[in-house]
């Protein structure tokens, strides 16, 4: 099974991700970093020189790809949800989780970050509201679980979804099942 973490950019899609796999011994996989790897360029260069679209089809490709591998923890980008094709392969072929965070706690995280085409803009945090309200029914209708990430710290998402994992039933990966989950503490989750 593919376990998949969206949101918006800087919810900690790659950072939890990658200690959620560390956890339950499996790979880490980032599906920008796939998309790089394979038009050999950064997806802003991509995105300035072809365009959104063709951008969208690589990435619509690339997702179609991951989600029929072997078990791993997938990080989308944050405009993945964006394709209605996404939304129904995400969810049909794994778990979903949507790390939800509200554009004042994306701008607080994300404030000094100068390598985020997104937000170099005269209006960060307008453009993350912008992002948010548009962005905010999708991750909802394509993930199986939201975890509010607020303040808790990476280890505490982690046993966050760890904990819905195991209350799922999904004991096919090596982290549930054994009370891995059972420090989860705080934080608001909605199964869906």
């Amino acid at each position: 099974m593919v376990l998949t973490l969206i949101g918006l950019p800087g919810a900690g899609k790659t950072t939890v991700g990658r200690q959620l796999a560390r956890r339950l011994q499996i790979p880490f996989v980032d599906s920008d970093q796939v998309i790089e790897e394979r038009i050999g360029c950064s997806i802003r260069a991509f995105f300035e020189r072809e365009g959104e679209a063709a951008f969208r089809d690589i990435e619509e490709a690339v997702i179609d790809e991951l989600t029929q591998g072997a078990p791993c923890v997938l990080s989308t980008g944050g405009g993945a949800v964006l394709r209605p094709a996404n939304r129904r392969r995400l969810r049909q072929r794994g778990r979903v989780f949507y790390l939800r965070s509200t554009p004042e706690e994306l701008f607080r995280r994300l404030r000094h970050d100068r390598t985020r085409p997104l937000l170099q803009v005269a209006d960060p945090l307008a453009r993350l509201r912008e992002l948010y309200a548009a962005r905010d029914p999708l991750y909802r209708e394509t993930a199986h679980y939201v975890i509010e990430t607020g303040r808790p710290s990476v280890a505490t998402l982690v046993n966050m979804i760890l904990m819905q994992l195991e209350l799922s039933g999904a004991e096919a990966f090596p982290g549930t099942g054994d009370g891995a989950a059972s420090t989860a503490e705080g934080g608001a989750l909605r199964g869906g």
